[in-house]
């Protein structure tokens, strides 16, 4: 493998401040990229910090909330203005905010947990395409997930099926212009504890009882029986985002240790 496959690129992060994001920030910052990490919190300043240890060319960030749209174009308007250019984005803002049988959530939940897995990258894709059309290149990687074919997490499903849905859609529309538009459905990843919590608010028995069922379902239906680290998603979404992968688009890549989804 090579070790510099980044070099001289200009690499977008989303939700870079843990998690698969914060992997993917510190994987490509070891392969020189030079980045804009993206997120809602102050962390993601700690997250550029050892970015450049690892190797970073450069590492600029901003703290937004990628579910407006406003804040989606706030932030490939600071990479370009920086940069000059993107030639990655990683969209990968999202992640289950419920876990409960659909007919438990309220409608302000539904809509919370699309505008929290769909809407960014709805909205950065939609902010970058415009100026990797202008350059006649790029690479966009979205993250998406094997939750679209799980129990408990009905409206998350329903927004990663949109995010497979329209990684096709657009890899279809852009590849005249010389862009790539993939994806990778990750099962389930283990990020260790969760420094910035998706729902602060605490579990009842029987939440704990419906979220251990879908830690179950992915362990079991993962032919290796356990879950991912983030470097294992992250490996992924990197050769993705590489000339590696020159001649893939409109792909969904499944990294489910075996489970397809």
């Amino acid at each position: 493998m090579r070790f510099d496959r980044f070099e001289n690129c200009v690499a977008v992060v989303t939700g870079a401040a843990q998690g698969i994001g914060r992997s993917v920030a510190l994987q490509m910052a070891a392969e020189k990229a030079s980045l804009l990490l993206v997120d809602r919190s102050e962390i993601v300043k700690e997250v550029a910090e050892e970015a450049l240890v690892a190797g970073a060319a450069t590492v600029q960030t901003i703290v937004v909330d990628l579910e407006q749209y406003a804040g989606a174009c706030q932030a490939v308007d600071a990479a370009v203005s920086h940069f000059g250019r993107i030639d990655i984005l990683v969209n990968n803002v999202g992640g289950t905010i419920w876990v409960q049988p659909y007919e438990v959530y309220n409608e302000e939940q539904i809509e919370a947990e699309i505008r929290r897995s769909l809407f960014p990258t709805l909205w950065c894709s939609h902010a970058v395409l415009t100026q990797m059309q202008k350059q006649e290149s790029g690479v966009i990687v979205n993250v998406s997930s094997l939750a679209t074919r799980s129990t408990n997490r009905v409206p998350y499903a329903a927004a990663k099926g949109g995010v497979n849905a329209m990684t096709v859609c657009m890899a279809f529309e852009n590849a005249k212009y010389g862009i790539r538009i993939n994806a990778v459905a990750p099962g389930g990843t283990d990020i260790g504890e969760r420094r910035i919590p998706r729902n602060s608010k605490p579990m009842s028995q029987l939440e704990k009882e419906w979220y251990q069922s879908i830690v179950d379902e992915a362990t079991e239906l993962s032919f290796m029986k356990r879950y991912s680290a983030p470097e294992e998603q992250a490996n992924a979404i990197l050769f993705l985002a590489s000339d590696e992968a020159s001649y893939i688009t409109g792909t969904v890549l499944s990294v489910g240790g075996g489970y397809q989804g």
